[in-house]
């Protein structure tokens, strides 16, 4: 999340809408995101079933793992990172954003 945030003027030049996702309660997401001073929405699915659904959600524990959806505007998977690593994700988004060939924005 730090990096995410850290990474967010880079982020924020891509036409993309970009968001977490938590099987936590939403008062739990919002203090969490204001502890970090997160300047991106931390989505709520304490039931999990967007979890479930997505493949994340890991049953024994509750939770979900840390993947990286990229969603095309037509809604489509363009690709799932499984490998994220916390510290340096932000920078990785936005260089796959790129490579992805996402537009910047006023590119189109």
């Amino acid at each position: 999340m730090k990096s995410l945030r850290e990474s967010g003027d880079t982020l924020r030049r891509f036409d993309v809408a970009y968001y977490a996702a938590s099987t936590d309660a939403p008062e739990k997401n919002s203090r969490f995101a204001e502890s970090l001073n997160a300047d991106f929405p931390i989505l709520s699915d304490p039931d999990g079933k967007v979890a479930e659904a997505y493949g994340v959600r890991m049953p024994l524990i509750g939770t979900a793992s840390r993947w990286t959806f990229y969603i095309g505007k037509d809604g489509r998977i363009l690709e799932i990172d499984k490998n994220v690593k916390a510290a340096t994700h932000g920078e990785t988004v936005a260089k796959r954003l790129a490579e992805l060939g996402v537009p910047l924005h006023g590119d189109r």
